[in-house]
C-alpha cells in the first residue's frame, strides 16, 4: 500500500495547473449513457475514480476510448446492459449517477447502492423519490436500486426536501429524455451542475436555471453526440491556495475557474492572505508569518464547500488564535482530526459538528493516516507545516481526487515521496 513522506519546513511557491474536475467528470462520464451517439470529453483528469467509472461503463457495454493527453471518447451505442454492480459501486458514491441515464436511456436500471468515503450515511432517497415522480417503479431488493420506466417517464414538478448534488445530477439527466417539462426545486447550484447541464445542452438537451436552486428541463426524444471540456477543478484550485498559505508562500494558479470559490477566497484573505484573480487564474501570497485563525462553517454552494473544511482546519492548526470549525453537510467527518492532533495541533471536538483549534506555532512530523478523500490532504498540508517527517499512510484516498499529488507539490517546492512496497519515487 502505497504511502506519501512529507518532510515539512518549507516554503511553497511557484506556478501550478490545474486539472479538469473530478466532481464534475464523474457524472459528466454517467451523462454520455444518454446517447446512442459517441461524446467526447476533454480535460479529463487521471484519477482513480475517473478509471472506476470507466471500468463502470465497460460493465455496461459501453466502449470507451482514452487517448494520452485523456481525452476520453464515449461510444454510447454499444450500450448493452442495465446492471451496475456492486463491485464496482461499493467502491465509489458517484457511479450512482448512472441511474437516472439508464432509466431515461434503456428504460429499466439495476444500480447498486453506493458506497465511498465513510463521512455519513448520505441517502439517497431524494433520488428514488424524483424518479418516482417521474413515473419509474422503483424498489430496493437485496442492495440494488432496480427500476423501470413505467412506460415512459414523464416530466413532473419535483421538490426536494433536501439540498442534493447527486440527486440533481440524476433527476436532470432523467430528465432530459422524460415527456413533457420537469422542474426541479431546491435543486443543487454547484458549479459542477452547471458544468453537467452545459454537456447535456451541447448534446441537445433542453435546461435552464441551472446555477439556481429551480431549474427546468424540457424532455427531448434523443440526445446526439458532442464534444465537452471538463471545468477546472475548484476543490484541487482550493486545496492548494491554502497548503501554499499554509507554509507562507506564493503562488499562480492556471487554468482555474476563482469565480467558483468566493467563499474560500474571502476566507483566506481573512487569514492574511493577498488573493488576485483574472478570467482562469488566481494568485496568493501571505503578508505576514502566520496565518490568522478564521471561522469557518460549511454549506451548500455559494457556501463555505464541505470539500474545503478539512485543508482549512489544517491550516487554522498552525494560525494565530483560536477558531471554529463547523460541518452543517455530512456527519462524521472530523477523522481527521484525531491525526493532525498527532502532529502537535490542538484541537478539540464539540460534538459531533463543531472543532474548536487553538493555534500553535509549531507542528512536528509523525505518522498518520488517511480516512477519506479531502481529509488526506489536510494531513499532507499540516506535514507541509511540520518540523520533520510526516509518513502518510492508505494514500489510496488521494489518489481518488488529486492528479498527481507528489509531482504537483514538488513543483511548488516541497519535499514529498511516494513509497511503493519499499521504494520511494519523488
Amino acid at each position: 500500500m502505497d504511502k506519501l513522506l512529507v518532510r515539512g519546513g518549507r516554503r511553497l511557491s511557484g506556478e501550478l495547473r490545474i486539472s479538469g474536475a473530478k466532481n464534475s467528470a464523474l457524472p459528466i462520464l454517467a451523462a454520455t449513457l444518454l446517447s446512442a451517439e459517441p461524446v467526447t470529453l476533454r480535460n479529463v483528469p487521471h484519477l482513480h475514480d475517473v478509471t472506476t467509472m470507466i471500468e463502470l461503463l465497460g460493465c455496461l457495454g459501453v466502449e470507451v476510448i482514452v487517448d494520452d493527453e485523456m481525452n476520453v471518447e464515449v461510444l454510447g451505442g454499444s450500450l448493452s446492459g442495465c446492471r451496475a454492480p456492486y463491485e464496482v459501486v461499493k467502491t465509489m458514491r458517484a457511479s450512482f449517477t448512472v441511474l437516472g441515464p439508464l432509466l431515461a436511456r434503456y428504460g429499466r436500471a439495476e444500480v447498486s447502492l453506493p458506497g465511498g468515503c465513510a463521512i455519513g450515511s448520505r441517502p439517497v432517497d431524494q433520488h428514488l423519490k424524483g424518479l418516482a415522480a417521474l413515473g419509474a417503479n422503483v424498489v430496493v431488493d437485496d442492495g440494488y436500486v432496480i427500476a423501470d420506466d413505467g412506460g415512459g417517464l414523464k416530466g413532473a414538478r419535483i421538490l426536494m426536501d433536501v439540498t442534493t448534488v447527486g440527486g440533481t445530477q440524476n433527476l436532470m439527466m432523467a430528465a432530459a429524455l422524460a415527456q413533457g417539462t420537469t422542474v426541479l426545486e431546491n435543486a443543487a447550484r454547484e458549479p459542477e451542475i452547471v458544468d453537467l447541464a452545459e454537456c447535456l445542452i451541447a448534446m441537445g438537451a433542453h435546461i435552464s436555471g441551472q446555477g439556481t436552486d429551480t431549474i427546468s428541463i424540457e424532455g427531448v426524444d434523443e440526445l446526439h453526440g458532442a464534444q465537452h471540456r471538463i471545468m477546472p477543478d475548484r476543490v484541487e484550485t482550493g486545496t492548494y491556495l491554502i497548503a501554499v498559505a499554509a507554509t507562507g508562500g506564493n503562488v499562480l494558479i492556471k487554468h482555474a475557474r476563482p469565480q467558483t470559490l468566493d467563499a474560500v477566497l474571502i476566507k483566506l484573505s481573512e487569514a492574511g492572505a493577498v488573493i488576485e484573480q483574472g478570467a482562469d487564474w488566481v494568485s496568493l501570497s501571505m503578508s505576514r508569518g502566520r496565518p490568522k485563525a478564521v471561522d469557518i462553517r460549511t454549506a451548500p454552494h455559494p457556501g463555505f464547500p464541505t470539500d474545503m473544511q478539512a485543508q482549512f482546519l489544517a491550516l487554522n492548526a498552525i494560525a494565530e488564535g483560536t477558531s471554529r470549525v463547523t460541518e452543517t453537510i455530512f456527519e462524521n467527518r472530523f477523522m481527521h482530526v484525531p491525526e493532525i492532533n498527532r502532529l502537535g495541533a490542538n484541537i478539540a471536538l464539540e460534538g459531533a459538528k463543531t472543532a474548536v483549534i487553538e493555534g500553535v506555532a509549531k507542528l512536528h512530523g509523525a505518522p498518520v493516516m488517511a480516512t477519506d478523500l479531502r481529509a488526506s490532504f489536510s494531513l499532507v498540508i499540516a506535514g507541509l507545516v511540520a518540523e520533520g517527517e510526516t509518513l502518510i499512510d492508505r494514500i489510496y484516498h488521494i489518489d481518488r481526487g488529486y492528479e498527481r499529488i507528489e509531482e504537483k507539490l514538488v513543483q511548488l517546492g516541497a519535499s514529498v515521496e511516494r513509497i511503493r512496497g519499499g521504494r520511494m519515487d519523488a
